[in-house]
């Protein structure tokens, strides 16, 4: 089929088929392609979608046909991008999300029924259109790709989402063609397409993508279109240090914003996007106009959830957060004071103690080894808590995977080590909770590779306390009655007093606890 039989099946007038090789335009954007594109874009309107489909397709072949003379008429840059835009807008709008009216941010998922098959039929048409403008040689061409490449991309990343709007041929088209813009810029990823890195350019289009994206994201409209938040998360984590830092006044306050709402996918996706931000932005920008204040603030409310999905990105965000607003404890040239670290670590203690939740108590777990490790020495202030919160841990069985054993087993182990000069008085209650645990592993039912962990992290952290009291816990293990004690037990037990006891305290913490002795004092 030529591109007068196309032109015919679209229903263009004979004036515009005489036109395909000379074309003169008569006044703005008076030529035959635009003349072409604008009888397209009206029939959009009033077709079915079968009908739709079909035009759809004839559009495609249209670009693939036409001859460059035709497609890119001798009109001013500025007109054939304003021109071509237009008609791309027009496409992406007919392959639109239906408005949701609700505060709710949803809508029914059968108003999306149709959303796929015109997503498809529009990723072909623009496909064929960046095939014919691939040429990045061609001045031309090159500068009009470059316009019509951030409404594209955007559109692209609505139908990207794993989300009731798409479907797996929707997916697919959406990857090709964002796999297509990147390419006919010129760059060799999406990621360097929005940062700028290419050889002969080094703007990116992430201004210019996030411009689009930037009036749907206000207080009243962001929720109007249920696409606009994930389509805003997908292009944030894009965009890396070093770009980043100069788009933080566009992308933090609708992370702000999306992590403040009531729905639980929102407030997650919302310190997602707060969390990329603390990453890849620098921390003397982050404090400038208070914004790290603002953000501890916005995420320590989301502390007191019970939520295990929002506090699993939650815990991490603002351990991130905390090395940005606070100097590490590890530091002796300034007092150590208490501060937002102690802040946070007496919430998550109190949380812990009266969590009977076994997901949550998993998480609290796993996220006091982290802790520990960032607070090093000062933990000391949260000994007693810390071991009412080891012993009740250790106490309560988690399930054949025992994973909140584990976790407390090895924060236990990482509290001996960095504050091995006051775990000698912790000893008798911390000791008697570990023999207890060694008991009871053997009593229970328990996989023999979680069974085998167990006793290890146990025996192990048995020895700790073993070199932080110089000796004074194998000297009560040996009285242990050999008669009534499982021989699993006392074997354990015959590992901690047959393991070499250092000479001293300096010698304890550099040989046996393989930790670096703390400069400036341990106990400040």
């Amino acid at each position: 089929m030529d591109l007068s039989e196309i032109l015919k099946k679209l229903q263009i007038s004979a004036e515009d088929i005489c036109s395909l090789n000379h074309s003169k335009p008569s006044g703005d954007h008076d030529c035959p392609v635009a003349r072409a594109l604008r009888h397209i874009q009206d029939m959009l309107k009033s077709k079915t979608l079968e009908d739709v489909v079909v035009i759809l397709g004839f559009s495609e072949q249209l670009f693939r046909m036409a001859d460059d003379s035709w497609l890119l008429p001798d009109v001013p840059d500025s007109e054939l991008r304003s021109l071509f835009l237009h008609f791309v807008k027009s496409l992406t709008c007919y392959a639109a999300l239906p408005v949701c009216d609700t505060d709710s941010g949803t809508v029914a998922p059968d108003f999306y029924k149709d959303i796929p098959v015109r997503a498809c039929a529009v990723t072909a048409v623009l496909q064929s259109l960046l095939f014919r403008l691939g040429d990045t040689a061609h001045r031309t061409k090159r500068s009009l790709t470059r316009a019509l490449a951030p409404c594209i991309s955007v559109f692209a990343v609505t139908h990207l989402q794993d989300q009731s709007w798409t479907s797996d041929a929707s997916r697919k088209d959406a990857v090709a063609l964002l796999a297509s813009v990147a390419g006919a810029t010129g760059h060799s990823s999406v990621p360097d397409m929005l940062s700028g890195r290419t050889t002969d350019d080094d703007a990116g289009l992430v201004q210019e993508v996030l411009d689009i994206v930037k009036p749907e994201l206000t207080k009243d409209n962001w929720k109007r279109s249920q696409a606009t938040r994930h389509v805003f998360f997908w292009i944030l984590v894009q965009v890396k240090r070093p770009c980043l830092v100069y788009h933080l006044e566009t992308v933090f306050p609708p992370s702000l914003l999306i992590s403040d709402d009531y729905h639980l996918d929102n407030k997650v996706l919302g310190v997602k996007c707060l969390h990329h931000i603390i990453l890849n932005v620098p921390a003397a920008d982050l404090r400038q106009f208070n914004r790290a204040q603002v953000l501890y603030h916005a995420l320590f409310n989301h502390l007191y959830t019970s939520e295990t999905a929002l506090l699993q990105v939650v815990l991490p965000c603002l351990f991130d957060l905390l090395s940005v607003l606070e100097k590490s404890p590890a530091d002796v040239s300034c007092p150590r004071r208490r501060n937002r670290y102690d802040e946070v670590m007496c919430h998550v203690l109190t949380y812990m103690e009266m969590e009977d939740k076994i997901r949550l108590r998993h998480l609290y777990a796993s996220t006091l080894v982290p802790f520990i490790e960032r607070m090093g020495i000062v933990i000391v202030r949260h000994l007693k808590r810390l071991e009412m919160v080891i012993v009740g841990y250790l106490e309560i069985s988690d399930g054949p995977e025992e994973t909140t054993r584990l976790a407390v087993l090895t924060a236990l182990e990482k509290t001996i080590q960095v504050a091995w000069p006051r775990m000698e008085c912790r000893m008798p209650v911390l000791g008697r909770s570990l023999l207890r645990l060694l008991c009871d592993v053997t009593r229970e039912t328990q996989p023999p590779e979680v069974r085998e962990a167990l006793l290890a992290k146990t025996t192990r952290c048995l020895q700790l306390l073993d070199y932080s009291s110089q000796g004074k816990l194998r000297a009560i293990l040996r009285d242990v009655d050999d008669t009534c004690a499982n021989e699993t037990v006392l074997e354990c037990i015959q590992k901690v007093i047959g393991s070499p006891l250092p000479d001293c305290c300096r010698n304890t913490v550099d040989s046996c606890l393989g930790v670096e002795r703390q400069p400036g004092g341990l106990c400040q």
